[in-house]
């Protein structure tokens, strides 16, 4: 069974310390940095699967580092951040990260997150997915393959996702032309007891909607149901 990997780019020894002890003893890889410089070296191995990411890093901060991975078809990302300010965790979001979690924070909080982020299906002996029985979900001419989140335009471009956007998108494509309130949508696309702020469903759903919409902005992929949530428009057919 392959372990996952976890970078931990946190500046702060003590917390370095305490995440890698505590992520081992839960079965992760571990490897550990203070800063963005130092975290190049270890991503560029291309065997990281998630990165807890620190906001406030020296040099090179947390957002900086954050949208240099999201350029790319970097690890999943979860930043860790002392800052309280919704804007904040909303910035880190826009940039592409998968999660936030604030300091001081509970491990077992993090834990959960950090699976529920990681939840996708086992890689093969070889280190690929298996896609001979891949899934493939389609409307309004886009092809969506949930096992490598990965979404096809209609003009055949790759459109980028990331993690909690293509969740997201597998919970509409599986409830399509249903109201999903802002708690459905997370428990469905998150799991039951997940604490995310209905601002930040908010985002996640317009950075899709906008997503979805570049190929024909007049086409309402997703409505909003006024009190209510969220509906996706489109018909699904799976293949």
């Amino acid at each position: 069974m392959n372990k996952s990997h976890i970078l931990i780019v946190e500046d702060d020894l003590d917390i370095r310390d305490l995440l890698t002890s505590f992520l081992e003893e839960k079965g992760f890889v571990t490897s550990a940095c203070a800063s963005a410089e130092k975290a190049k070296p270890i991503l560029s191995r291309g065997d990281v699967d998630l990165v807890l990411l620190d906001v406030m890093l020296p040099g090179v901060d947390g957002f900086e580092l954050c949208r240099s991975l999201r350029s790319t078809d970097g690890p999943r990302i979860i930043m860790l951040t002392a800052l309280n300010e919704a804007v904040d965790k909303v910035v880190g979001l826009e940039l592409g990260a998968d999660d936030y979690v604030s300091k001081p924070f509970d491990l077992r909080e993090l834990l959960a997150r950090i699976r529920a982020v990681l939840r996708r299906p086992a890689l093969s002996a070889g280190g690929r997915r298996a896609v001979d029985t891949e899934l493939v979900l389609r409307f309004l001419g886009f092809a969506f393959y949930p096992q490598r989140r990965f979404l096809r335009s209609p003009a055949g471009l790759r459109v980028p996702l990331t993690g909690a956007e293509a969740d997201l998108l597998l919970v509409f494509c599986k409830y399509a032309r249903r109201v999903l309130s802002r708690e459905e949508l997370i428990n469905l696309s998150r799991g039951e007891g997940f604490a995310i702020a209905p601002r930040s469903v908010d985002l996640l759903v317009s950075r899709l909607r906008h997503k979805l919409a570049d190929e024909d902005p007049v086409v309402d992929v997703i409505r909003t149901i006024r009190t209510d949530g969220y509906a996706f428009q489109p018909e699904v057919s799976i293949e």
